[in-house]
């Protein structure tokens, strides 16, 4: 179904725009921030030490490791001289991005987590900072794009940790229970081409109950035109109207209070979908116009691999026989710095601090621990 009455979400969106707020998303430092100032104030910031942990936060956004969602490392931080790791993924507005950072009990350490959209390369904002006291913390994608999670414990604090990445829905699957299936997506053609499908098709048996995705209050209960049979539901993020057309019945009233998986209605083909099988047209709408909704609903979850048990070696080094490798060149020789390993093998620090990552197939562990003397 395509441009679902579009107008009729004048007199939403505009009690949307006037409850916008224009104050920025962090009114007050974050933990990572709040650390800087107590540096300050304890004559810490300006000790060579001190002055490496800021380079530090800085070089990490500057230099990220590309990897991919879902995604999985297990990492050390170790305590010889100040470090930050930088993460760079892609991810698309309306998912969830689940975060778990787990350390051992006995050895945790204080590790400041901030979340970065990555506008161009000198240009990055900060959208979410996890408290350092939890585990696990959740940030919803607002905008498509290169997002930088930045890791970094604080002075003299050392330790393991895992962390996890995963993408999945921010708000509810629209229909009960698992029966319905996707059918239509985004942007396919209507009328011919005339038109672009603005929402997804949700396929079901008739009289499946549509539910609520989010909390929200029903804005409008409509009959005819396309979309038939439709309710309107303002989420309780005011940026976000949803629209279920097609229903067979509608069980709710305008003005309603809803919680997430309530009953809105039962899924039919009413309006121009009544010679398709039953189906819930699901829309999003915003500020700015239609939003594709399946970013926010898709149940299809993918969880990253476990890791094998590989432990993290003190110190690598290219193996021999890439020493004459013109990819290589004047970093063949180099003692290299394990910070963390994933599926593919390891991120490392090179000497002069640069951070890259190592194929299993083109490193060796070595146990010259005296080595370490050259890394500082």
């Amino acid at each position: 179904m395509g441009n679902h009455l579009y107008s009729c979400l004048t007199i939403f969106l505009f009690a949307f725009y006037i409850s916008c707020s224009t104050g920025g998303l962090f009114s007050k430092k974050t933990p990572h921030q709040q650390y800087e100032v107590e540096l300050k104030k304890d004559k810490l910031r300006e000790t060579p030490e001190g002055r490496a942990w800021m380079a530090a936060s800085s070089a990490a956004l500057n230099n990220p490791q590309v990897v991919p969602v879902p995604y999985i490392q297990k990492g050390v931080f170790k305590t010889d001289k100040p470090r930050a790791l930088g993460l760079s993924f892609v991810a698309t507005k309306g998912q969830k991005l689940t975060f778990d950072l787990s350390q051992d009990r006995e050895t945790a350490m204080a590790i400041y987590a901030d979340v970065y959209l990555q506008k161009d390369s000198t240009d990055r904002s900060l959208v979410f900072s996890a408290d350092t006291m939890t585990r696990q913390f959740a940030y919803t994608v607002e905008e498509n794009g290169v997002y930088l999670l930045r890791l970094q414990p604080e002075l003299n604090q050392g330790g393991e940790y895992t962390l996890s990445i995963v993408a999945g829905p921010s708000i509810r699957f629209p229909v009960s229970g698992k029966v319905g299936k996707i059918g239509s997506f985004w942007g396919a053609e209507r009328d011919a081409g005339k038109r672009m499908h603005e929402g997804i098709d949700i396929f079901a048996p008739r009289g499946t109950p549509a539910i609520a995705a989010t909390d929200g209050i029903i804005d409008a209960v409509r009959t005819g035109g396309i979309g038939g049979k439709t309710v309107w539901l303002r989420a309780e993020d005011p940026r976000v109207h949803i629209y279920y057309a097609h229903l067979d019945q509608q069980l709710v009233s305008e003005g309603q209070s809803v919680r997430t998986g309530d009953t809105l209605g039962l899924i039919g083909n009413t309006g121009n979908a009544i010679r398709t099988p039953p189906h819930l047209h699901f829309g999003l709408y915003g500020y700015g116009g239609a939003i594709d909704p399946y970013p926010y609903v898709n149940r299809q979850v993918e969880k990253p691999h476990a890791l094998k048990e590989i432990s993290i070696p003190g110190l690598l080094k290219f193996k021999k026989s890439l020493k004459k490798s013109n990819k290589i060149g004047s970093v063949a020789d180099s003692v290299l710095v394990p910070l963390a390993v994933n599926r593919n093998g390891y991120i490392c620090e090179l000497p002069g601090g640069k951070i890259i990552q190592a194929p299993f197939k083109k490193v060796r562990a070595i146990a010259d621990t005296s080595l370490i003397s050259s890394l500082n």
